[in-house]
């Protein structure tokens, strides 16, 4: 089990009796906190339907795109290689989905099935400043997702 004061609240929240909407946005909301982030987002991503979907956030608003195609942002990147992608200013970068005219760094972090090499979920932190993460915030949040394989293999029940 990976250690840390983060993952240790990741786990805990996963170990308790919440349905997964709740579940979800109690983890976006401490890594939010953790990282002194502006905004942080837990993704579904379904290939066959070749859709990700918020399932829940943590800032000032939902998410500008609730549901998008696989194909769009910086998440299709994240997607597709399988890695996380780290814009550290995303106003020179072509795949940025523009949410907030005041993000200047947004990470994407893939959420790995390792049984079936694919990936079934994101996290997305948006941050107001210019490389916001570096790469310890990277690693981090790269063990978070490890932590997190939990929150899309058990399937906690949806309803809130």
């Amino acid at each position: 089990m990976l250690k840390g004061k983060l993952l240790d609240e990741i786990n805990r929240l996963l170990a308790q009796d919440r349905d997964r909407v709740s579940t979800a946005r109690a983890i976006a909301d401490a890594i939010r906190r953790e990282g002194a982030y502006r905004w942080t987002g837990l993704y579904d991503v379904d290939i066959q339907r070749g859709v990700v979907s918020n399932i829940a956030w943590s800032g000032a608003g939902p998410p500008e795109y609730p549901t998008f195609p696989l194909t769009k942002g910086l998440t299709s990147r994240a997607i597709g290689e399988k890695k996380t992608i780290n814009a550290g200013d995303v106003t020179n970068d072509p795949d940025y989905l523009t949410a907030l005219a005041t993000t200047r760094s947004e990470i994407i972090v893939p959420v790995l099935d390792v049984a079936r090499n694919s990936v079934v979920g994101t996290i997305d932190v948006e941050s107001e400043h210019s490389h916001a993460f570096d790469p310890c915030a990277q690693k981090q949040l790269e063990e978070c997702a490890v932590v997190l394989r939990a929150l899309w293999s058990n399937r906690l029940p949806t309803k809130e």
